[in-house]
């Protein structure tokens, strides 16, 4: 996983999810982009955060308990967390 965070002045966060032909298929790659923005959804974000995640081919083997884990602990590591669950808080780019 990598992740890309910019401040947006927001009262929200909005999370973007970025998985490329090097994950897999189609149907692959929409399950784990479906399974990241899932996860962005559960997770404390910190408000005012624009967020890029970017999936790694081993995405695409990863249990949902596994991609949990790697993106908490990269948010944790990015001071990215620590808001409240925010399922209806986020705000997601336009497609």
């Amino acid at each position: 996983m990598t992740v890309r965070i910019r401040p947006n002045g927001l009262d929200t966060f909005r999370l973007a999810v970025v998985a490329g032909k090097r994950v897999g298929n189609a149907v692959v790659r929409n399950r784990v982009r479906r399974r990241l923005r899932e996860i962005g959804r559960q997770l404390p974000i910190r408000p005012g955060l624009d967020l890029i995640l970017g999936a790694r081919p081993a995405a695409a083997t990863a249990t949902f308990a596994d991609l949990t884990a790697a993106v908490r602990d990269l948010l944790r590591r990015a001071k990215a967390l620590g808001g409240v669950p925010a399922d209806r808080q986020m705000a997601t780019f336009p497609r």
